[in-house]
């Protein structure tokens, strides 16, 4: 929740709940998967996903790709797994270093450093990796828009396998094989996988061709990782194997990550996708970002108890420093905000500081983002005279194309919509900032400065209890391209606040006579606190000292308001319920001139009005618009 930048709510639209009477559903859940636009079947396919389709009739290359590894496993080949620094790249790289080996080729990692050599396959890693016999090279996570490295790979006449999911370039290089979900039909399930994805259809399929399943006993518990770290969408086969994955997490056979989960405190009991995307994966990623990706792969590849705990010791301390390190930056970038002399936030805020580390730089990026509601870039010292950065950017600005429009001012650029990277000479900062301004601008205005919060169902306090608990739960996992719901509720009595350690705030909140705490991270409380709110939440479930409660974690909060204003063309009118206790499905919208139109949501949440005028279809709009507003609808 953005302690800075106010809230702009945006009420989602009329559904009607009768095509889903038979899904086992509370009706805001039904209603608000309606809202995202999801058949019957289509939920139907979410609470239990299907079988998935032989992978091979979907990725074209994979029967090269795994003639060629099998070929290498029968022969006890030399070949070389080379990832990335990131939890996806580094999980899919002991994905495959754990299957190979049993299966009999002699892999070997091969991950360049961030700090030293950068992002992906390059042609100094192929020239070492040849000198050192090797013939065959499996990429994870990278490896397609290598141009020069798999050039150079040709040139010694090696064979590279290509497992990557960022954008294939025009032209395609030249490759043994190439494994994307791009390659696959549209409808395809396979569509969403990330590197450790891929990884984990390949390693499945080389294990089913030689008939040794055994050999990948530990490879899903690493994609589940992998795939939540990388927010890769939750649907297709990332949901299927995710849901089935995460039943048996906690009791994995990867001795790397039951250390892990001992260190961040994780009990003995089925994880989910938040353990994941909180505790385990920062503990991996800080590695990629501050140390030597490889103690990782060590860590996920060995297999003695006390030899994994050292190791993801190391891994806890790093990511203790990266949460320091970036704090440090977030306190001296947003001084430099507020320290402006003019004290206007530009339209696309860039802060460079030459001692700031590059690992984490886009972490801070995105938490300013947060902040700011605008697209944020940070650079830092690079050498020679240069800034290397992260920039990240709300929905609906595209930080690639911006970066495209700056080509001339840039070496070096990459992304996609919602975040990229650039490396950019220091007399160029200025320039380079003034063309952003100008790009983001239109942007900005349109947009507006608050951030959108765009609650998709109407909840009443009493409503929230362990019934509706255990529904949401039948739509878990939550995350990209099927995000946990957010919920909102109108009329709430402040009944206690009090601020927290480290900049959150908590609140009692009470409607009805039935209260409910909620919490709210990185947000200062409001001043002065209303007495009456409206809030934005995701439900949570809170477990302290064996009692667990519900808990709402709110995204939003505004003072509340009786009367809401509605806007017809270019009249205007005001709503309010009828009467004003909140007891009543009664409402009432009254235009400038004094006239009035009664109406009232039945119990099968349909709109009753007597009223003749209520006949014109405008007419009928405002009052559903006025409904939602009022909340008098989920």
């Amino acid at each position: 929740m953005s302690a800075t930048s106010p809230h702009t709510w945006v009420l989602p639209a009329v559904v009607d709940v009768c095509p889903l009477p038979q899904l086992p559903l509370p009706l805001p859940l039904r209603t608000l998967l309606l809202r995202r636009g999801l058949s019957e079947a289509q939920v139907a396919d979410l609470l239990s996903p299907p079988e998935l389709p032989n992978a091979c009739s979907h990725f074209p290359d994979l029967p090269i790709a795994v003639d060629r590894i099998c070929q290498a496993c029968a022969n006890g080949e030399a070949l070389a797994v080379c990832g990335d620094y990131d939890a996806d790249g580094m999980t899919s790289t002991a994905l495959l270093l754990r299957a190979l080996e049993p299966l009999g080729a002699k892999a070997e990692p091969a991950i360049p450093s961030r700090m030293d050599e950068g992002y992906g396959l390059n042609p100094a890693m192929v020239d070492r990796l040849y000198a050192q016999g090797i013939r065959l090279l499996v990429t994870v996570d990278n490896g397609v828009a290598a141009e020069e490295a798999l050039s150079r790979a040709r040139a010694l006449s090696m064979d590279v396998i290509v497992t990557d999911h960022h954008t294939i370039p025009e032209p395609r290089p030249w490759m043994t094989a190439l494994l994307h979900p791009a390659t696959t039909p549209e409808d395809s399930p396979y569509r969403g996988l990330a590197g450790v994805g891929l990884a984990y259809v390949l390693a499945s399929s080389v294990a089913e061709r030689l008939g040794r399943m055994e050999a990948i006993q530990v490879a899903r518990d690493l994609f589940c990782i992998g795939t939540v770290a990388d927010m890769a969408p939750l649907t297709g086969a990332n949901r299927r194997w995710l849901l089935e994955g995460l039943a048996t997490l906690h009791r994995s056979r990867c001795e790397g990550l039951m250390a892990l989960q001992r260190l961040a405190g994780l009990g003995d009991t089925p994880l989910n996708a938040e353990d994941i995307g909180f505790q385990l994966a920062p503990r991996i990623n800080a590695v990629g970002r501050l140390g030597d990706p490889v103690l990782v792969v060590d860590l996920l590849t060995e297999s003695d108890p006390g030899k994994t705990m050292a190791l993801a010791r190391r891994c806890d301390d790093l990511n203790r420093q990266r949460r320091d390190l970036c704090d440090a930056i977030e306190a001296e970038a947003t001084a430099l905000v507020d320290s402006d002399a003019e004290g206007k936030i530009p339209p696309f805020l860039l802060l460079a500081q030459s001692h700031w580390h590059h690992g984490v730089i886009g972490i801070v990026a995105a938490r300013l983002m947060e902040r700011y509601h605008r697209p944020v870039a940070l650079l830092a010292g690079d050498g020679e005279g240069k800034l290397r950065a992260s920039a990240r950017a709300p929905l609906g600005f595209a930080v690639d194309q911006a970066l495209t429009s700056c080509a001339d001012l840039l070496d070096r650029f990459g992304g996609h919509p919602a975040a990229g990277g650039f490396t950019v000479k220091a007399s160029q900062v200025h320039a380079l900032h003034e063309r952003l301004n100008q790009l983001t601008e239109p942007w900005l205005k349109q947009q507006g400065t608050g951030r959108p919060v765009r609650p998709e169902a109407c909840l009443k306090l009493q409503e929230i209890n362990w019934d509706l608990w255990d529904a949401l739960e039948t739509l878990t996992p939550h995350g990209v391209g099927h995000p946990a719901p957010l919920f909102w509720s109108r009329g709430c009595a402040v009944v206690d606040w009090r601020a927290l350690n480290g900049g959150h705030l908590a609140v009692t909140l009470e409607q009805g006579g039935h209260q409910r705490r909620a919490v709210a991270w990185r947000c200062p409380a409001l001043n002065p606190m209303p007495p009456l709110v409206d809030v934005a939440y995701e439900l949570k479930r809170n477990v302290w000292r064996g009692e667990r409660r519900l808990q709402l974690e709110l995204k939003a909060l505004r003072e509340h308001t009786e009367n809401v204003r509605l806007s017809l063309g270019s009249l205007s009118y005001l709503a309010c319920r009828k009467p004003a206790d909140n007891s009543s499905t009664g409402f009432c919208v009254t235009n400038a001139g004094g006239e009035t139109l009664v109406a009232e949501i039945d119990h099968n949440q349909k709109l009753v009005c007597q009223d003749q005028r209520a006949s014109d279809s405008r007419i009928q709009s405002l009052l559903q618009e006025a409904s939602l507003a009022l909340g008098l609808r989920a």
